[in-house]
This record gives C-alpha cells, structure tokens and sequence, in this order.
C-alpha cells in the first residue's frame, strides 16, 4: 500500500487511483492500493449505477421532505439538541446533517460559508445521498454497513465531492432499528480524526434521548438478516454463533414455530446430530433473547422485530417500495442451511414477483442492482424508464455486461 504522510499527499495519491480506477469502465479496483477495502466495495457497488459528473444530489420532492420530517422519530431530540449541533459545527467549520433511514436529509446546520458551498451540491434538507444518489459518500457507506464511516477526497466516488471530508453514524431507536444518521462534514484540508469521537458522541446523545421517549417495555431486540446477520438488544449488537442466527431466523419468519424434529430438520437436514447439539444452541439464544423461546414447541414468546419479515409484510401490504428499502441482499447469504436456503428462495422470488410485475421503473431500476445478471429485471426497466432518463444509460450498461460476459 502506498504511504503517505500528509492530507495533500493522501489527496494526490486518492486522485491518481480515481483516475484510474473509477472512471475505466471495468477496470478491476484491487486490494494493493490506498484505496480501503469499504469504499472499493461501494466503488464496485455504485460505479455502475451512478453518473460520476453529477454535480449535484437528486432532490426529494417538498412535500414528501415535510412528511419524513414530522414522521421522523428524530425531529424532536434533533430539535432540542439544535443549539449544541449549531454550535459544534460553527466552532469547528464544519456542517451537521441529519438524514433519515433512506438517506434524505431532513436537517443541516453549520457556518455560512460551508453551508452554502454545501448546498451546491445539495447537502441540504431534501437531498438525496444513498449510493444511488451520489455514489460512495460517508452517508451511503453507513447507509450499507450499519457502521461509522469516514470517507475523505477522492475516496468520494462523484468527483464534484473531492473537495469535502464526511463523518457519519448511523442513529439507531430503543428497538435497535436505524432511523437515520448523523453527518458532520467540511473541506478535505480539515479532515481531524476527533471529528468521528465528536459524531460518536452525539449520536450517542441522541439516542438517550430516543430511549427516555420510548414506553417502558423492556429492552427490544431486532434481528438484521438480508444481506446481513446482526442482532441487537436496546441498539447494542449481541454476540451469537452463525448456526443460532440461523435458527432465530428461522423462528422469526415462521412464528407458529417447529417441533424440535422439524427444526433439527431444518437446521441440520441430514447430518447426524446430537439432540443436546440443537438444544445447547437454543438455550444459548434464549438467553441472548431474554428467554423470549418456548421450550417444548420451539417458537418465540415475544416479538423480535425482523427486516426480512417486515419485508414481506411490506410486500403483502402492496409497498414495493418499502421491501426495497428493506433489502440489502439475500437472506443470510453465506448460509446453506436447508431451512434457510428455501426461505431465502422464496423471499427472492416473492420480491423480484413484485418488481416485474409492478409499473415503477425506480423499483426495476434498485433491485437491478441486486440482480446484475438478470436480464429479465434489466429489460423490465428499459420499457418502464422514459426516453432521456439518464438511468437508461446504466441500465443499458449492465444489460451488455450481462449478455457479454
């Protein structure tokens, strides 16, 4: 890797890797570069499905900001806490942004100067700032890991934002769910290593505020398992083995539960395995659960919140849109547990039903990203998107990759 000592350095030396990398179609982005490993992910991620000369974040529409604003569990401890966020991002030169759970910002403040240079590129409320949006940036990388992220100069992806440096976090509510992030950014000459403590410690205040809100029921625990495998209790992640996020999951998405055959079935399928195997991982999980498992018929007391159930809730409800928001990939992606690999299958084919069957070209167009082989998804959104969107270009662009590769 190549070392640098100074911003301008690490600057230079970022610049020369864009130009090489992120502007040649196809070009491999390797591991022995300064590049980090996140933000080449979400170069791989992004390079294909965003314009690098976009200027400019793609704007919510007024009314729709207001409505995320006054719906957002955010708005009142934003609020309150808006002389601190003001003062913090004066002092330091540097802007505060709140976004929701999509990436729309819904509050900014920080100095004039920055603010304005900030609003040419539409860091301001309205904004749109996913990868789709605008490409690798602080907020998408939080966005997709559910972690802190820094991304400084070139590492942003849309050349139009190598003049800033981002730091931002995700805010996640009393029953562990993200319901937005906190952003702090300015001009890449003042990138400071504290600005992640100053971002972790606000975050970290507004969540205090978000949990002395909430009804007292006891910590509440969600489980993350498309594209991911996290559970949190109270907002903290819990430490449990790959098998026993399988069959939590497993228990979520089937709440009438398993005899303890049915579940060794699904869990195992034919391997010889020891009863006192299964009942050793479930008694771990209901510990991690607060003791939220039956004992005889193995199913949950309580209810554990859920993205791939809330997605298919989402589905039966008719809101495509919602599911897609939800999915980040498939269902527990590096599993082949039995039981799991036929839900995964079947959440696939539930959503992609949705997305060919619907009239949305921003639903074939999202879920394109998941899907880059599926020409049936790429030629769905050809039809949908009019002549002179731009999103036909990248469109087009994975459906010749497809058919050429």
């Amino acid at each position: 890797m190549t070392q640098v000592h100074t911003l301008t350095e690490q600057r230079t030396e970022l610049e020369k890797v864009w130009a090489r990398l992120a502007t040649v179609p196809g070009a491999p982005i390797g591991r022995n570069t300064l590049l980090r490993n996140e933000v080449a992910q979400s170069w791989r991620r992004a390079r294909g499905t965003v314009d690098l000369s976009r200027a400019v974040a793609p704007a919510t529409d007024r009314e729709d900001l207001g409505s995320r604003w006054s719906r957002s569990p955010l708005r009142e401890p934003v609020l309150a806490m808006a002389g601190q966020l003001r003062s913090i991002a004066d002092d330091a030169g540097f802007i505060t942004g709140i976004t929701d759970a999509d990436g729309v910002l819904l509050w900014s403040s920080g100095s004039r100067s920055v603010r304005l240079r900030a609003e040419q590129v539409n860091f301001a409320p309205g904004g749109q700032w996913d990868e789709y949006g605008m490409g690798t940036n602080a907020v998408a990388l939080a966005l997709h890991t559910g972690r802190p992220s820094t991304v400084f100069s070139a590492e942003h992806l849309i050349e139009a934002l190598h003049s800033w440096v981002c730091y931002c976090a995700p805010i996640h509510g009393p029953d562990g769910r993200q319901v937005g992030l906190l952003d702090l950014s300015s001009y890449w000459d003042r990138a400071n290593p504290l600005a992640m403590s100053t971002v972790r410690a606000l975050v970290d205040a507004i969540e205090s505020r978000l949990r002395a809100d909430a009804p007292r029921t006891g910590p509440a625990i969600r489980l993350e398992c498309l594209g991911t495998t996290r559970l949190l209790r109270a907002g903290s992640a819990v430490p449990v083995r790959p098998r026993q996020m399988e069959i939590l999951t497993l228990l979520a998405l089937e709440p009438e539960g398993f005899t303890p055959e049915r579940l060794r079935d699904a869990v195992y399928g034919d391997r010889p395995i020891s009863p006192s195997t299964l009942k050793a991982d479930v008694s771990h999980l209901r510990r991690a659960t607060d003791g939220g498992i039956a004992d005889r018929r193995y199913m949950l007391t309580r209810p554990i919140a859920c993205d791939a159930v809330d997605l298919l809730a989402a589905i039966e409800a008719g809101d495509t849109t919602a599911a897609l928001r939800l999915y980040r990939g498939p269902l527990l992606p590096d599993s082949d547990t039995p039981g799991i690999v036929q839900w995964r299958e079947y959440i696939d084919v539930v959503l992609r039903t949705a997305v060919l069957s619907g009239r949305h070209p921003e639903h074939a167009f999202v879920y394109g990203r998941h899907r880059p082989d599926d020409i049936e998804i790429h030629e769905h959104a050809l039809r949908l998107l009019p002549p002179g969107d731009p999103r036909r270009a990248l469109v087009t662009a994975r459906l010749h990759s497809t058919l050429t590769s």
